[in-house]
């Protein structure tokens, strides 16, 4: 009863939290809801006034169904899974096992802009890691596919991908914070904007390469070419990166042969792939390469 009491308390608590997003009763710094709003309308605007691909029409194949995509992946599926994770951290309580135990690293005792750095790179890498996995067990994959079901990029579609996802990278993600002491940064919604910037500009129609620094950030010209359909042989993928690209220039996974934005985009077998969202979310669990 008590594990059941906390995942309702935790799911309202989440559900409470988003409609005061809506309503604006949250601060607009770490008003998600709308932040999400804002920077998908300034990248959508951005694509409009400098598009890569001058013949993709403005609303692109699939657009409406990305946009419901991300709203279903940051907020409803968000608001439903919020029990769960509280109930395996009581769990883990249960027998012995605090944050503290198996901490490497006490951020709090760093400065703030420090923390966020530590923050932001090993959560990258963490995402880097596990976006590989996706790519490299068949399983996993199956669900990976909604991500590479996109014919033609644009903002919206860097948030579709399957709920299943969540699973795999949230636990992750956490672990990440627990090696950090359980502590998040108290300014760490200034990464969340950043993240969520960088990747709706690494899946826009928009050409940016960022120069040099191309090295270390991901960039839409690298990260279409992880949507490839044709991918070179031998290669499971490539250019995994979320917002870094230095993890795939460091292990050998980056590939970019040229910068026209004009290949095409999605996997061998897509001909049998489902279209809406219902079925694409109900493939992984019934289909097996």
């Amino acid at each position: 009863m008590e594990y059941l009491t906390l995942f309702g308390e935790s799911f309202l608590n989440t559900l409470f939290w988003t409609w005061n997003s809506i309503t604006l009763q949250i601060p607009w710094y770490t008003n998600y809801f709308w932040g999400l709003i804002i920077i998908s309308l300034v990248v959508w605007r951005m694509e409009i006034l400098f598009p890569w691909r001058k013949n993709q029409a403005m609303f692109r194949k699939d657009f409406w169904l990305d946009a419901f995509y991300m709203f279903f992946n940051f907020f409803l599926f968000s608001i439903f899974i919020s029990g769960f994770y509280q109930v395996v951290a009581k769990l883990f309580q249960s027998i012995g096992v605090e944050m503290s135990s198996i901490s490497l690293l006490q951020l709090e005792e760093i400065s703030w802009p420090i923390q966020l750095l530590i923050f932001f790179v090993l959560q990258d890498f963490v995402q880097w890691f596990t976006h590989t996995l996706l790519h490299r067990i068949p399983l996993l994959w199956n669900f990976h596919k909604v991500h590479h079901s996109v014919k033609e990029m644009g903002f919206a579609a860097h948030l579709r991908y399957h709920w299943m996802e969540n699973i795999l990278y949230k636990p992750l993600k956490t672990l990440a914070i627990i090696l950090l002491g359980g502590f998040e940064p108290e300014q760490a919604y200034i990464i969340h904007f950043i993240t969520i910037a960088l990747g709706h500009l690494n899946h826009s129609n928009i050409k940016l390469t960022y120069g040099p620094l191309k090295y270390i950030i991901n960039n839409p010209v690298m990260h279409l070419y992880h949507h490839a359909y044709h991918l070179p042989e031998a290669k499971n993928g490539v250019n995994y990166g979320i917002s870094l690209s230095i993890w795939d220039y460091l292990f050998r996974t980056n590939y970019v042969p040229e910068e026209s934005g004009t290949i095409d985009l999605g996997f061998k077998g897509e001909e049998e792939f489902p279209k809406d969202f219902v079925s694409q979310n109900l493939y992984g669990f019934s289909n097996k390469d």
